[in-house]
């Protein structure tokens, strides 16, 4: 049996912000990553393209902010195991900063291949 309370979604829902209120007051690059969403979601809304095309940009966007939230979880979960170097530890690390990595690629590459194909 699983040591696990009751499912709320009131407190499920305030765990979330608690842990995005988290986010951006340690995490510097979902700070800019957050603010990129926040100025570039207007700019999907006002392109003159196919909604597909809208969301397949959006949805590229939240994937990097979704990469850098497990990326953040990640790095809390090493550190609370140790805090000394340990290269399984760093290699664990270095995992999380590749998923954030390539949904950057992804991200710039679908806004790439829409952006040519609109102008």
């Amino acid at each position: 049996m699983r040591n696990q309370p009751k499912y709320s979604f009131f407190k499920n829902t305030s765990y979330a912000l608690n842990g995005l209120k988290d986010l951006l007051t340690t995490e510097t690059s979902f700070k800019i990553e957050i603010i990129l969403a926040f100025i570039l979601t207007p700019i999907i809304i006002i392109l003159d393209t196919s909604l597909v095309y809208k969301l397949l940009m959006f949805i590229s966007l939240m994937m990097v902010l979704i990469a850098e939230v497990t990326n953040s979880a990640i790095e809390r979960a090493v550190d609370l195991v140790t805090l000394e170097h340990h290269p399984m530890a760093g290699r664990a690390k270095d995992v999380g900063s590749t998923i954030v990595f390539l949904s950057i690629i992804m991200c710039v590459v679908v806004w790439g291949f829409i952006l040519l194909d609109i102008f």
